[in-house]
C-alpha cells in the first residue's frame, strides 16, 4: 500500500549530518565573501550553517584542489585528521594564498582543527588521528599543539573579546594548545577559562568552540570584525525550527499517519 507521496521542499534549513551542500545561493553583490575549504577529513561543518544562511554573507565551500578565489574572510574548519588536511592544503598552495589574503587585508578564522593549523606545529605522539609524528603549522600564530588521548568534551558559555558579545558552543577536541598567542584570547568562558587567540593586528582569530555563529549577538560581532558595517539581526535557531515545523506539517498533510503509526506499533 502507498503511505503517501512527499513533495520536494525547497529552502529547508536543516542540519546535514554527513554531506556538505555546495549549491550556490544568490546574495547581494556587496555580501561578505567567505570561503571554507571542504577538507578531506572536515568535521563539524554545520558550524557555518548560520553564517551561510545570513542574508549579508555569501559563503562558498571549496573542493580539495580547487583554487581559492579572493575573499573577505577565510575560515579553516575542524578536521578529523588535522595533520593530513594541513598537508592537503599546503599541497594545494594554501600557504601562499593565506599570506596573500592577509597581506591585502583579509580576515582569517580558524575553528578547532583550523585553529591548530594556524599555530607553529601540531604533534600527535600517540598516532591518534594518523601515524605518530609532528607537522609544521602555517605559523601565523605563536603557539603549538599536542594531541592527547583524553578528549575535551564540554558545553560552554562565555563572552567574545569582540564587542563583549554573548557566545555559547561546545568543545570536542584532543589537542592541547600552549604559547604566547593564547595570552590574547578570543573567548572568556564563564567557567573561568579562556579560549582561542586574536593576532596583534586583529586580522586572525581562532577558537576551539563549535557553534560560535549560532547566537545572534556573537554572529553580529564576528561579522563586524570581518568587515560588515551594520550586521542585520539574524536568528538561525528560529529559522531551523521553522524548517522543522514545515517538514512536520508536510508529513502530516501528505502521509497516511494513522497507518504509519499502526505499523510502528507492531514493531
Amino acid at each position: 500500500p502507498v503511505l503517501g507521496v512527499l513533495p520536494y521542499l525547497h529552502g529547508l534549513r536543516l542540519d546535514a549530518e554527513d554531506a556538505i551542500d555546495r549549491t550556490s545561493e544568490t546574495k547581494p553583490a556587496e555580501a561578505l565573501r567567505v570561503v571554507v575549504p571542504a577538507l578531506p577529513h572536515i568535521s563539524n561543518h554545520t558550524d557555518f550553517d548560520a553564517l551561510r544562511a545570513h542574508p549579508q554573507v555569501s559563503l562558498r565551500y571549496l573542493a580539495p584542489g580547487e583554487a581559492p578565489p579572493p575573499a573577505d574572510l577565510v575560515i579553516l574548519p575542524g578536521s578529523k585528521n588535522v595533520r593530513g588536511d594541513l598537508d592537503s592544503l599546503r599541497a594545494s598552495g594554501w600557504r601562499d594564498y593565506l599570506q596573500r589574503h592577509l597581506r591585502y587585508g583579509g580576515k582569517l578564522l580558524g575553528v578547532c582543527g583550523g585553529l591548530q593549523m594556524l599555530g607553529k606545529s601540531i604533534s600527535d605522539p600517540l598516532g591518534l588521528e594518523s601515524v605518530p609524528g609532528n607537522s609544521e603549522g602555517f605559523g601565523l600564530l605563536d603557539f603549538t599543539t599536542e594531541l592527547h588521548a583524553e578528549k575535551q568534551l564540554r558545553n560552554v558559555q562565555g563572552r567574545l573579546a569582540l564587542d563583549n558579545a554573548d557566545i555559547s558552543g561546545y568543545e570536542i577536541h584532543a589537542g592541547i594548545s600552549t604559547g604566547a598567542a593564547l595570552v590574547l584570547p578570543l573567548v572568556h568562558l564563564d567557567d573561568g577559562r579562556s579560549d582561542g587567540a586574536i593576532s596583534a593586528d586583529g586580522q586572525i582569530i581562532g577558537t576551539y568552540l563549535h557553534g560560535l555563529f549560532e547566537k545572534p549577538s556573537a554572529c553580529a560581532a564576528l561579522l563586524r570584525w570581518a568587515g560588515v558595517a551594520r550586521p542585520q539581526a539574524f536568528d538561525h535557531a528560529s529559522l531551523r525550527e521553522q524548517s522543522i515545523d514545515r517538514l512536520a506539517d508536510t508529513l502530516e498533510q501528505h502521509l497516511d499517519l494513522p497507518r504509519v503509526l499502526a505499523l510502528l506499533g507492531d514493531i
